[in-house]
């Protein structure tokens, strides 16, 4: 009778066969790991929603459980600092993982990404609508992980790269955000929400002091018809993200005379309208006011 050798769905190692049972093993068939300790409440909790997330994939995924008490090498070689972690292999590489407990459904999306069961790109987009929802929810700092947790699914979701560079912008990183925004994929370099975060990137580019906006203020208030003054005072208002104001200098600056310099305003409207995004009220109610100056 010839034997049979079947390699276990979910099973124990250790430092000595990490390299057999993970290494080796992903690349045929994705390992996820699993660093626990018995004194780990956390660990005892994960571990069984996790094991059911692997049977679910139906052999797709394998699990290999490692006691960092008692195998504390390839911990220490990854990184791992607290735990639960939990690190997924494939073609012999850690490809995803996560620290901390989960909630089944996350476990279950994780486990699919391996498998094939899920679409990283689809949860990507998921994950930058729910930090819109953090954001307006007054949580940026949740936003800012659901943001860096799509990057790291999909590279190319705009959304997510976007709104993490916004977030940079918020909190004064400029030249972080800018960064950001040059390292974009080549597939989204030119959308929308990247384009929107590259013009505010050029509108903060050269801040103004308070007193030359003072002066600016000073000079439009007494000769209202002055538009040097007035698209002057409309890029420094914009510099400091008073976009709002600025569009309301802009666009009495085009109802007096469109074309002065090149429509210059209005070049400098569009650029905050960009940057404000199509569902800023600020661009709502200014591309309204535009168009009833141009079409009057």
């Amino acid at each position: 009778m010839t034997e049979i050798n079947v390699t276990p769905m979910i099973k124990d190692s250790s430092d000595q066969d990490f390299m057999a049972d993970v290494v080796e093993m992903s690349q045929t068939t994705p390992v996820v790991v699993d660093f626990w300790a018995p004194w780990c409440g956390p660990c005892k909790q994960l571990m069984p929603a996790l094991e059911r997330a692997v049977k679910g994939a139906g052999g797709a995924v394998k699990m290999v459980k490692i006691n960092i008490d008692e195998n504390p090498g390839v911990a220490g070689q990854l990184g791992v600092r607290s735990i639960p972690a939990v690190f997924a292999f494939k073609d012999g590489k850690p490809v995803d993982g996560f620290m901390g407990g989960q909630p089944e459904s996350e476990l279950a999306k994780f486990v699919g990404r391996l498998s094939g069961a899920s679409d990283p790109k689809a949860e990507a987009e998921e994950l930058a609508v729910r930090a819109k929802d953090s954001l307006a929810a007054g949580d940026p700092g949740g936003a800012a992980q659901d943001y860096a947790h799509a990057l790291k699914l999909d590279p190319e979701c705009a959304p997510a790269l976007a709104g993490l560079a916004r977030l940079y912008l918020d909190s004064g990183n400029e030249a972080q955000a800018a960064e950001l925004i040059a390292a974009a994929p080549d597939a989204i370099t030119d959308h929308p929400e990247i384009n929107a975060v590259r013009s505010r990137l050029t509108l903060t580019a050269e801040p103004v002091a308070d007193d030359a906006t003072t002066e600016l203020r000073a000079a439009v208030e007494a000769n209202p018809d002055d538009l040097d003054a007035r698209l002057n005072l409309a890029k420094a208002l914009a510099a400091s993200n008073q976009n709002a104001e600025a569009v309301e200098h802009l666009l009495y600056s085009i109802g007096k005379n469109r074309a002065y310099k090149n429509e210059a305003a209005r070049l400098f409207l569009l650029t905050i309208f960009e940057a404000e995004g199509n569902q800023s009220p600020i661009s709502i109610e200014g591309r309204r006011a535009l168009s009833s100056i141009l079409f009057a």
